[in-house]
């Protein structure tokens, strides 16, 4: 069967989206791989699909696969892609949209200079929310990986990640230690992680490796959860640009009780069909 589908990317973060909204869509997890694969298919970081709302005063629900063809709970480049998505195909008039995702209800606003605003929610400092094994919450923690002792960061945006601050951002071993960390056992459901390099109060480097995807060219929840831990550490202002391989993001966080706020670009690069 023929899929309809469109390519879209926010900072070279870059997504497959699928309208399962005007009709049911049901596939496989070879389905969602092939549609990944750089390869054999579309190619991409995730795929995103746009359904119904399912929850109470919601406009539609949002569901993200990964390319290994894993779902995961949230994923704040394709949420502002998922926006320009619905608008630019008349499924919405709305301005400002509510979207019911795994990771709980998120609010997406198409700002007048054609940025995506999105509240991303408080984020999950707590240990076993984010899930993360520790004995009590601290603003950083000591971890051993590949026989080395890290500090890092950990805090969830709906879905899990850890951060570490490092001196120099091309000489960070994203791959490495990366790789070894978002399997590790403190981390029951996997992680993303972080590497970010503080340029001053109000401005960050990042690098984020992604479980199920490798290191990619933006990841929001990952610039989401670096503002939040350099905050915790004193490290950071409350409102601070984060510099990723594909671009920049605005982040801002009040306080502990407060959402964080992420503003940036999303744009469509083509549409097409696939055989699955």
């Amino acid at each position: 069967m023929k899929y309809a589908f469109t390519k879209m990317h926010g900072l070279g973060n870059d997504f497959v989206v699928l309208d399962a909204f005007t009709q049911p869509l049901t596939l496989t997890r070879e389905q969602f791989r092939l549609l990944g694969d750089r390869h054999f298919g579309v190619g991409c970081d995730q795929i995103l699909l746009v359904e119904p709302a399912t929850l109470p005063d919601t406009d539609f629900n949002y569901r993200i696969f990964n390319a290994d063809g894993d779902e995961v709970e949230q994923c704040g480049n394709g949420a502002r892609c998922f926006a320009r998505y619905v608008r630019d195909k008349g499924l919405t008039d709305k301005q400002e949209i509510t979207v019911g995702t795994n990771a709980g209800i998120i609010k997406l606003t198409i700002e007048a200079d054609g940025r995506v605003r999105v509240n991303m929610g408080v984020p999950v400092l707590e240990p076993a929310r984010i899930p993360f094994i520790a004995e009590r919450q601290a603003a950083d923690y000591r971890v051993e990986v590949l026989g080395e002792t890290l500090t890092l960061g950990a805090v969830s945006m709906g879905n899990p990640h850890a951060v570490i601050v490092v001196d120099d951002l091309e000489q960070a071993p994203v791959e490495r230690i990366g790789a070894a960390l978002q399997q590790h056992p403190r981390f029951p459901q996997r992680v993303n992680v972080g590497f970010m390099q503080i340029l001053s109060a109000d401005s960050i480097a990042l690098r984020v490796f992604e479980r199920g995807v490798g290191e990619t060219l933006a990841c929001g929840t990952g610039a989401c959860a670096a503002a939040v831990s350099g905050q915790l550490r004193g490290l950071l202002n409350k409102s601070v640009k984060v510099s990723l391989p594909g671009g920049a993001l605005m982040i801002e966080w009040l306080d502990e009780q407060a959402p964080v706020m992420m503003y940036g670009p999303a744009a469509s690069v083509f549409e097409g069909s696939i055989e699955l």
